[in-house]
């Protein structure tokens, strides 16, 4: 019973503050929060940095795909991809607490596929923490747990969300 009265107050808390998304980003602007330019994300040190010109904005722990080594280079290998992407599409609606759609594959990365054979796979984020958890918060802070996506706690999450538009470029360094 304890545990459905925690899911419960915590689907409350997702749905308010997504209802207030919104009037947060309209306020952020309003009062100047600052725009990142864009993002880098260095793997070996599981951080994302929000950055304008060469000044770090802020600073994020990331967890990343369960084989976090390596550039992605097919479908369902859970690595994180390597390169420069941009952030491409929002979503409120996801398994997760927010997720920004990252433009992996590019042409590269489906060329490469092509010729070893594969898909290159897709859906690569930056997103929260899951909606439905099936592990302890310990394990999603501790662990790299995605299938090749980028995440993060979910306050962090909504700083990414509010300090990042739609075409901002992600450069994501082994």
């Amino acid at each position: 019973m304890l545990a459905r009265t925690q899911r419960t107050a915590r689907l409350v808390l997702v749905a308010w503050s997504l209802a207030l998304l919104p009037a947060a980003w309209a306020d952020a602007v309003a009062t100047g929060l600052p725009r990142a330019d864009r993002i880098v994300v260095r793997k070996a040190e599981r951080t994302l940095d929000l950055m304008r010109d060469d000044t770090v904005l802020r600073r994020f722990r990331v967890a990343l795909g369960l084989e976090p080594q390596g550039h992605k280079t097919r479908e369902g290998d859970f690595r994180t991809p390597e390169g420069r992407y941009a952030l491409v599409e929002r979503n409120t609606d996801s398994d997760f607490f927010l997720s920004i759609r990252i433009s992996y594959p590019n042409d590269a990365d489906r060329a490469r596929a092509r010729r070893n054979g594969h898909a290159p796979g897709s859906a690569i984020m930056i997103h929260g923490q899951p909606n439905s958890p099936t592990h302890s918060q310990e394990y999603y802070r501790r662990a790299d747990w995605t299938n090749g996506c980028i995440a993060v706690s979910n306050a962090d999450m909504v700083d990414i969300w509010l300090m990042t538009t739609r075409g901002t470029p992600i450069e994501i360094l082994p």
